[in-house]
């Protein structure tokens, strides 16, 4: 196992969450670091988005993978990719993937299942790990019962199980944000357990109470980092004022946190 794969693993303790801002590119990875974050993970929509393409599947694997490299060389930190549903078309395809990335650097990945059947979600998540080794990347499997299914608390469940058996070795279930329900969750998985977050969730302190092992903003930072270009636009184009940049980073600290 790698230092950085040591220290991704070590840092998902129930009741004292990893919290990620997820980045989308080098500046926005490091800006991360330099704020404090021990841990960058990767968005796979704002990778997406800022690299031309729609999220979901739409961007290649070598396109991809440059990003998580990218991002790697930019940060001393652990870096976990999110790699979307694996850039596979079978569980072949997803372990080039794995290979690839972790090549590239990176200590973890979040894959999903993209509510497949689960013996195939399975089968993925197993090339994934055989892949990956045994102790090499954290294999973070998101089920996706919650925003793209019925949110069935059984088949979560179920669904968790088979990855876990499968090499997983966390769960991420976005869109699952109803305390009782996260409660619930944690309480039947035997794994750290990850939860997406947005204006109005609970907060960090209210989750690691429940027992959650990882707290992700997800997208949450490119969509609010994107409506700053609007509405910088918008107001510019329409009064011929700049409010939206006020509090930007001031362009020699951010030139410099992309130095050599």
């Amino acid at each position: 196992m790698t230092d950085k794969a040591a220290l991704l693993r070590s840092l998902h303790v129930p009741g004292t969450p990893l919290v990620l801002a997820n980045a989308w590119d080098a500046a926005s990875a490091r800006v991360a670091e330099a704020a404090g974050a021990p841990v960058v993970a990767t968005t796979s929509a704002g990778v997406a988005w800022s690299l031309g393409a729609r999220d979901g599947d739409a961007l290649d694997r070598d396109a991809a993978v440059a990003a998580v490299r990218r991002v790697v060389a930019a940060v001393s930190v652990p870096v976990s990719a999110d790699i979307e549903a694996g850039f596979g078309g079978d569980p072949a395809g997803v372990a080039e993937t794995i290979r690839a990335v972790a090549a590239a650097g990176a200590a973890g990945v979040n894959l999903e299942d993209g509510l497949r059947p689960v013996d195939e979600a399975a089968a993925r998540f197993a090339a994934a790990r055989a892949a990956a080794n045994r102790d090499d990347l954290f294999i973070n499997a998101r089920i996706d019962t919650f925003v793209l299914g019925s949110g069935d608390f059984a088949e979560t469940v179920a669904r968790a199980e088979a990855y876990l058996a499968a090499g997983a070795d966390g769960i991420f279930v976005p869109g699952a944000i109803d305390p009782e329900v996260v409660g619930a969750l944690v309480a039947k998985i035997p794994a750290p357990v990850n939860v997406l977050v947005w204006p109005g969730a609970p907060t960090v302190a209210e989750l690691a109470g429940l027992g959650v092992a990882r707290v992700s903003l997800g997208s949450g930072v490119a969509e609010a980092a994107y409506a700053v270009m609007r509405r910088a636009t918008l107001e510019v184009l329409a009064s011929g004022t700049y409010g939206p940049i006020e509090n930007a980073i001031a362009y020699g600290e951010l030139n410099g946190l992309l130095g050599a």
